[in-house]
């Protein structure tokens, strides 16, 4: 009988942790192994800034009034790191153009609409200190992405790619380095029910609001040519996945 008893004792302490587990409602989470962002700015090449201009000529702010071009951009980040902070690499695609009235060489405005695009493509590093976020509930997190640009370019008048009268080609390709520096917020906290809800139905684990200043260098490493250099502010949504 009492070997009876204390059989029966031990089977229900057995039992009481997996209960336990199942009834429990701490959130779990899935993998997270990259994450996607989509962001938007203000974009100004620095073209007037090139030293084979004669003194005098500014031909960006001449033809586009010297506004910036509305540059927005994609990018996929795979994780390799994930202890203190998070490291990995990742590659993005840009778009930007910018369209005015086409001039004749004494500067008068013609019918034909001239316009400038880019198509910048980035490799960049990454390192972000989210783990305050993570741990501390701080959901400021900071990051620095250094990475190498290449940015496809042309120009169009009337629709078409354009030849300048005095040679050379309405298209073309520059090289270069930038260093990205921005800081995150972290939206979990304002809705940690729906944060695991989109977790869990989409395997989103974590969403952010950013803002990001870039210093890209993309003139060939030094080169003569397009300079298609500039510091700008960019602001977007970063989603971890």
């Amino acid at each position: 009988m009492t070997r009876a008893v204390a059989l029966g004792i031990a089977v229900v302490l057995t039992a009481l942790p997996g209960e336990a587990q199942e009834t429990s409602d701490v959130p779990t989470q899935s993998p997270r192994s990259g994450a996607v962002e989509f962001r938007l700015g203000g974009y100004k090449p620095q073209l007037d800034a090139e030293e084979a201009l004669e003194d005098g000529e500014r031909p960006y702010s001449q033809t586009f009034g010297g506004s910036n071009m509305l540059l927005f951009e994609m990018e996929m980040q795979r994780f390799f790191y994930q202890d203190i902070g998070t490291a990995g690499v990742s590659v993005s695609l840009g778009y930007a153009e910018k369209y005015a009235a086409a001039q004749t060489e004494g500067g008068a405005e013609t019918a034909d609409r001239t316009g400038l695009h880019v198509l910048p493509i980035r490799v960049r590093a990454l390192y972000k200190f989210d783990y305050p976020a993570f741990h501390w509930g701080i959901p400021l997190v900071p990051y620095i992405k250094p990475g190498l640009v290449l940015m496809p370019w042309w120009s169009t008048k009337g629709g078409e790619i354009e030849t300048p009268e005095e040679g050379g080609t309405g298209k073309g390709m520059r090289f270069g380095w930038e260093v990205v520096g921005g800081i995150a917020f972290m939206l979990d906290v304002l809705e940690p029910r729906l944060a695991r809800d989109f977790d869990s139905d989409l395997g989103v684990n974590h969403s952010y609001l950013f803002a990001e200043y870039t210093y890209a260098k993309v003139n060939n490493f030094g080169g003569k040519g397009f300079d298609l250099s500039d510091g700008y502010w960019m602001f977007g949504l970063a989603l971890d996945y």
